[in-house]
């Protein structure tokens, strides 16, 4: 069996190297490696909103085709990205119903969306990690490396991600809940994601004063 190796979705922040993406950031598990893959905005507000525990009032369709697979009683069993070539990540998902198994081609992005709703493992091989991967050293004014933050997208990352707004921070929590649910009615996801983030720092802040 090939080798592979298991990833973990890290966080999402704007594409530097295409205007109008965004790159989604994925880590090797037990390891310092990280592979950025370029993906759209639709898919990176599908990912973010499930990062953020955000609920919307109708389900995506990542969402609805995770309950169309569950209804008929076939869960996704990992997802593999498989090949780097030209640029782009390939990658498959493996289903099963418990007595048989099927392998689809798909879209790294959708891959992954569909993988964080199914809480499925991703793998991918050495050698694409080898090529693709590159690590991010960070050091403290004493030379001790920076602990890493993990999913969700880290502040700076998520501040990134999402266009500059008005300050939100400035706002209470009360305003920031109200803000959240019109965003989530319009179904504006991506702002609401934002405002989620912020929403939940606040209230951890209120937590440990």
């Amino acid at each position: 069996m090939e080798r592979r190796i298991r990833l973990k979705v890290l966080g999402i922040s704007y594409s530097q190297l295409q205007s109008g993406a965004y790159a989604l950031i994925l880590a090797e598990v037990n390891g310092p490696r990280r592979i950025p893959v370029v993906i759209g905005a639709s898919e990176a507000q599908s990912i973010a909103i499930k990062l953020e525990g955000i609920i919307p009032p109708r389900p995506m369709t990542h969402d609805l085709f995770v309950s169309f697979t569950h209804a008929f009683g076939v869960a996704l069993k990992d997802v593999f990205i498989y090949k780097f070539e030209d640029g782009i990540f390939s990658s498959e998902l493996t289903f099963t119903d418990g007595s048989r198994q099927i392998v689809l081609d798909s879209r790294t992005s959708d891959a992954i969306a569909i993988a964080i709703r199914s809480k499925a493992p991703i793998y991918t091989t050495p050698e694409i990690l080898e090529e693709t991967g590159f690590v991010i050293e960070e050091h403290l004014d004493d030379g001790q490396p920076i602990e890493e933050e993990t999913t969700p997208a880290s502040e700076a990352e998520t501040e990134d991600i999402f266009s500059k707004e008005p300050k939100l921070e400035n706002y209470t929590i009360e305003e920031l809940e109200r803000t959240l649910a019109q965003h989530i009615e319009m179904e504006e996801y991506e702002q609401a994601a934002r405002i989620s983030d912020i929403l939940n720092r606040k209230k951890n802040e209120n937590k440990n004063e």
